[in-house]
């Protein structure tokens, strides 16, 4: 979404953006990167260190995708199976995350 802002690498549209604030992709590929992206890395990363919030982070990048598909879903104004597959992912993340901090026992 950065290198071809046009849609061209992902095949798609320009048409999907129709109706939000952007003209092409680079600002929704800088957001996802930076956002979701950077959050996401970090909970690897504390995750690979054995780092104390590394739970902390892994829900923070759980709660950073379900944000991202929300607000997707709002500004393209369409659906997607795929937005439902990012959902319970993002919904998983955050429960094993919070079952691996030991704050709930199945």
């Amino acid at each position: 979404m950065i290198i071809r802002p046009d849609g061209g690498l992902l095949s798609l549209p320009l048409s999907l953006l129709d109706g939000t604030p952007f003209k092409d992709y680079l600002i929704p590929g800088i957001l996802l990167t930076s956002v979701v992206g950077v959050v996401n890395l970090f909970a690897v990363l504390h995750n690979l260190q054995r780092n104390r919030n590394r739970f902390n982070w892994a829900m923070a990048g759980g709660i950073m995708i379900i944000g991202w598909i929300i607000a997707q879903m709002t500004l393209i104004k369409a659906f997607h199976w795929l937005h439902i597959f990012y959902l319970v992912i993002g919904i998983l993340i955050i429960l094993i995350a919070y079952q691996c901090k030991g704050k709930w026992a199945v």
